[in-house]
């Protein structure tokens, strides 16, 4: 009987832990800065489906540059926008706009990284 209540205890907690991926504070500009190669991207952490992607976001200066980025069969290269880091997080302007998206880092080594956008999609990066 004791090993039966075991068995169950185990079970139960097995079913309702689940894996959590603490957010990385950011605290400078530097953390980010260099050429990263954006390999591919997931709809969520869990997502079995990657989405393969070809752009390459240089981050330099407080500016971010995305180069190769496809659209309807051809290439383009989005021009520089302003980045910082407020509270933690990448805060980047975007094209034309007052507004800006944010993400926040999950990972990152010294030759990869990925990033949690504002809607939960992740972003994952190699260093070029």
């Amino acid at each position: 009987m004791k090993k039966a209540n075991l068995a169950a205890i185990i079970c139960l907690l097995a079913s309702t832990t689940s894996v959590v991926y603490a957010d990385i504070t950011l605290e400078s500009t530097q953390e980010v800065e260099g050429k990263w190669k954006l390999q591919y991207s997931k709809n969520s952490l869990t997502d079995k489906e990657s989405i393969p992607r070809e752009d390459t976001w240089i981050f330099k200066d407080n500016k971010l540059i995305i180069l190769h980025i496809p659209r309807e069969g051809i290439y383009y290269d989005q021009p520089p926008v302003p980045y910082e880091i407020e509270e933690g997080k990448l805060k980047v302007t975007q094209v034309g706009s007052s507004r800006f998206d944010a993400y926040t880092l999950v990972d990152k080594t010294a030759t990869n990284m990925t990033l949690k956008g504002k809607f939960g999609n992740y972003y994952y990066f190699e260093k070029k």
